[in-house]
């Protein structure tokens, strides 16, 4: 991989700094001298290929970097991370929210970016509402604008939002503003699947993308117009990478600045070396065992799954601490219920309710609900007296990876207690096949250890219980009536006190239920170099919701 990144070098500084010639430079000349051409080289375990977030869910980077947000995720808990607006209020009646857009905003063609462009990109989700190509597989999806009432542009710096209800979505949402100049004459057909939205795209973000090759790197170029002031560097390039071993080695030959996804082995290893910083950083992710709590199609093989005694009981067999001490390395917060650290907003240990690891107290606890070993060859056998033997599902997730040793740790546990596991791993797809939903060919598995990293917006904190995300992000296939009318009654609560108490019901509910185990909140593991950027995160050295820093590092002054 370091002899692809120096090849490509020369290439890559040439398409940002204007060369014509890059072919007759020395690769090593670069690798040299990696800070002069002000360049921020990231590389991260990801993927790129699509730039159309009207169809794909999956490329957060590089998009995020060309594209606002109406209002960023970090701008609600940091005052000076921003996005397409600069200030937002509702209300008395919690129905009308108004928004001021940044004066002089320009697109990165030139053209004035105004709250016209952020009432078309509303809109024109808003009208592909019901029609059979309707605009509901991407980052700008439809989701939450069934309960709009109205979106309009007052006047270019103005945009209003009326809802039907009071909802929080006006602000919480994570849909990217267009410009109306580009998209207003694809079709909803178009932009659901063929349109490309090739490079250079048009955007209101501190990077523009200007290049993809799919999977291997994209090229970003400083927009000059952003926020009135281009950024300090003279570019970026965002490296994929398979696996964090590359990521650590060029980091240590200054091939790139930046790098994210390193194991514990690794960062510790880093934080040794000259001229890197290590940061580690709480995030959304939670780890989780899921039980198969389908009944009928696609239903695991005993119906105890079925039973929240029988995962209350097994609950007590999972030695959270042991997960985030030995499995983790440390690099992780206790799992406790859907709500991780990271959401101070409405994070709760749920301390009056929690389990505690307690093998004696697990097995206690199947004897009283009716799963016992009746013959003494130390395997329980379920109501209907077959002898329990579970297959456990695993796999990459694509997330900040889960080690072989959590699985081997949770299969260990529930051997002890009479619950023999045996475990499939499962490439990515074939993972997501089996949970899906089971009219789509998904079930028919036990258990389930995956993970799950969205945002701490309440819809994504509550994702795992919601009836309608089953196939999805609802991996056990739980439903409750319940859940799902707190859930209701969460999306047209504005107030943040109320929707506190909300999700707190709901978590509790779905942890007496049991359908998931949480196991640990990882934490991201990052280092960056020091040697050639300044002006990087403290909390965050970068956000994992925002271009933060991208929009502010500068050269080291020499």
């Amino acid at each position: 991989m370091n002899k692809w990144l120096l090849s490509r070098r020369a290439v890559m500084k040439a398409m940002l700094m204007g060369s014509t010639a890059p072919w007759v430079m020395q690769a090593s000349a670069f690798a040299s001298s990696s800070c002069d051409d002000r360049i921020v080289r990231f590389g991260g375990i990801i993927s790129a290929d699509a730039t159309n977030p009207f169809a794909t869910w999956h490329e957060f980077w590089p998009l995020v970097f060309t594209y606002d947000f109406l209002v960023g995720p970090d701008a609600l808990h940091f005052d000076d991370r921003k996005g397409f607006a600069r200030a937002w209020s509702v209300a008395d009646d919690k129905l009308t929210w108004t928004f001021k857009i940044w004066p002089g905003t320009k697109w990165s063609d030139g053209q004035p970016a105004t709250a016209r462009d952020a009432a078309f990109t509303y809109n024109y989700l808003r009208n592909s509402i019901g029609k059979p190509d309707e605009l509901n597989s991407g980052w700008n999806n439809t989701s939450g604008l069934e309960n709009v009432e109205s979106i309009n542009a007052l006047d270019d710096e103005t945009l209003q939002i009326i809802t039907k209800k009071p909802t929080r979505w006006a602000i919480d949402n994570q849909i990217m503003i267009v410009p109306e100049h580009i998209w207003k004459d694809i079709s909803y057909a178009d932009a659901r699947s063929t349109f490309r939205n090739d490079p250079p795209l048009v955007g209101t973000g501190p990077m523009i993308v200007s290049e993809v090759q799919q999977d291997q790197f994209v090229i970003l170029t400083p927009n000059k117009y952003f926020r009135g002031k281009a950024p300090a560097t003279s570019g970026m390039i965002l490296y994929c990478f398979k696996s964090a071993d590359p990521i650590a080695q060029s980091l240590k030959t200054g091939e790139i600045d930046y790098g994210f996804f390193l194991t514990p082995a690794q960062w510790a290893d880093l934080s040794k070396t000259p001229h890197i910083v290590v940061n580690e950083s709480r995030i959304e992710q939670r780890d989780y065992l899921a039980f198969n709590t389908l009944s009928g199609k696609g239903a695991g093989s005993t119906k105890a799954l079925q039973d929240p005694a029988f995962r209350d009981a097994i609950g007590y067999a999972i030695d959270q601490k042991a997960i985030v001490e030995r499995a983790r390395r440390g690099h992780a917060d206790t799992g406790v219920g859907l709500v991780m650290p990271v959401a101070t907003d409405y994070y709760s240990d749920l301390s009056d309710i929690r389990r505690h690891f307690d093998l004696a107290e697990a097995s206690r606890r199947l004897d009283a609900a009716g799963y016992r070993d009746t013959n003494g060859d130390g395997v329980r056998e379920d109501k209907e007296g077959k002898t329990f033997r579970l297959e456990l599902i695993c796999g990459a997730s694509g997330n900040v990876e889960i080690p072989i040793a959590m699985v081997q740790f949770v299969a260990e546990w529930l051997g002890q207690i009479g619950i023999p596991v045996s475990v499939t791993q499962l490439e990515a797809g074939a993972l997501q096949a089996r949970y899906a939903a089971p009219e789509n060919g998904g079930g028919s598995w036990d258990l389930l250890i995956d993970s799950n990293w969205l945002s701490t917006k309440t819809r994504d904190l509550l994702s795992l219980g919601n009836s309608k995300a089953i196939g999805s992000y609802n991996t056990s296939y739980w439903t409750n009536e319940k859940f799902d009318q707190l859930l209701s009654e969460i999306e047209v609560t504005v107030d943040l006190k109320e929707s506190s108490k909300l999700v707190d019901q709901a978590v509790r509910l779905i942890y007496a239920e049991a359908p998931y185990i949480v196991l640990c909140y990882p934490t991201l593991l990052e280092a960056r170099r020091s040697d050639c950027f300044d002006g990087w995160g403290t909390q965050d050295m970068v956000s994992m919701q925002s271009y933060f820093p991208l929009d502010r590092v500068k050269p080291v002054l020499r």
